[in-house]
């Protein structure tokens, strides 16, 4: 029997359609000999949990929520789970809407954390098209923070909500971490913050690099449909996603990645 490589941890809640669609490409892109798969249900009560129960290559997890506990911790909490059951030397965090494209995605990202045994971990910030002119704008914004907010206040401030922070952090919709790293120097995934956030914070802090990956390159083997859920669930609109606009570039993607067809595809369901 083949020992497994990673453990990929996964948090399902409320995405039936996304849920299968990410796991069915797991299934067709990826050597199961080397991979266990960790999907921990927070206690959606849909057709996504009785179809996870239907597959008996995932290790599946049922857990019952916190009184009071947000989504965030829940989410946390659950990926926590997920890696105190892993076996495996490496741990990768998932989102049900990150979607593997690629038969060669393992191989990218073990390639990437092996090269020196200081990366504690490898992924990405957002994982997401973008137009020249967003990409001009952005590179202007941080060479501002970089070079003129930074040196006067010893300080940037953070892309995701303005906060002052000096980094950035391995976000956990596609992230392969050293698992006994993660086990030994973190307080987890819920440790006050976004999933991930204190994980990276912590390794940091103890000297492990976490690598960035270049998201034109990342995007060869992964996509990440952020958002999607409000496409699959119309009753469901975050503000800045409930665009038309938005709606015609989330389903352009969706083609892009051949959504339907995976979707469709039942039989990847079932082991060989």
């Amino acid at each position: 029997m083949h020992s497994k490589q990673v453990s990929i941890g996964i948090v399902n809640f409320r995405t039936p359609e996304l849920t299968r669609v990410c796991l069915r490409s797991l299934r067709k892109f990826s050597d199961l000999s080397r991979v266990e798969i960790i999907v921990v249900d927070n206690n959606s009560q849909d057709d996504s949990l009785e179809y996870l129960r239907s597959l008996d290559w995932i290790t599946l997890i049922e857990r019952a929520p916190i009184a009071g506990e947000t989504p965030a911790d829940s989410h946390a909490r659950a990926l926590d789970m997920a890696l105190a059951k892993a076996s495996a030397p490496y741990f990768m965090a998932m989102h049900t809407d990150s979607i593997v494209i690629s038969p060669r995605w393992l191989d990218y990202f073990i390639a990437y954390i092996e090269k020196n045994e200081k990366i504690g971990g490898v992924g990405s910030w957002k994982l997401e098209v973008q137009s020249p002119l967003k990409r001009f704008g952005k590179s202007i914004e941080e060479f501002f923070q970089e070079h003129i907010l930074k040196p006067l206040t010893g300080r940037r401030r953070g892309r995701a909500s303005g906060e002052n922070t000096d980094h950035y952090y391995l976000r956990s919709h596609g992230v392969l971490y050293r698992a006994a790293l993660l086990r030994d120097y973190t307080p987890g995934f819920c440790g006050g913050d976004t999933a991930g956030k204190m994980a990276h914070l912590a390794l940091v802090e103890h000297g492990f690099e976490m690598v960035f990956l270049p998201a034109s390159e990342l995007m060869r083997y992964m996509r990440h449909l952020n958002h999607a859920t409000m496409i699959l669930n119309p009753q469901i609109a975050g503000r800045g996603t409930g665009s038309a606009k938005s709606r015609r570039r989330l389903r352009r993607e969706m083609q892009r990645i051949k959504f339907d067809e995976i979707l469709n595809d039942s039989g990847l369901d079932f082991s060989a």
